[in-house]
């Protein structure tokens, strides 16, 4: 599967990343906000996009509507460190297919990889 990661933290992008690669999957690029998030899912078109809340310029919650507004298809997981059951259910009715919550660990990304990709 072809994956973006958007995710201010840059620890967090290379652990998705080393995780991505070792399940197999395709890592096509990588944003540190949200401004260039939505750009960057327009130009790749990836299978799929990890997407932290909160980071500089646009927060995850409005990238993932441009996102949605490009292509009303797209698989975006939502990544975040913001653990409410009001945030959760707002973000999947949003159109996030899954919310994982950071600190994860490999098990946990492995399961929501799994049952998404």
């Amino acid at each position: 599967m072809k994956v973006i990661i958007v995710d201010d933290n840059d620890m967090t992008r290379e652990l998705m990343n080393a995780l991505l690669v070792q399940m197999g999957h395709q890592v096509l690029g990588e944003a540190d906000n949200g401004n260039d998030a939505a750009v960057l899912f327009k130009d790749l078109r990836p299978d799929l996009v990890l997407l932290d809340l909160i980071m500089p310029g646009k927060t995850g919650l409005e990238v993932l509507k441009e996102i949605r507004g490009i292509d009303p298809a797209a698989k975006v997981i939502m990544v975040t460190a913001v653990q409410q059951d009001k945030i959760t259910q707002d973000l999947l009715g949003k159109g996030a297919i899954a919310v994982l919550n950071k600190p994860f660990s490999y098990s946990e990304f492995e399961q929501v990889m799994k049952k998404f990709a």
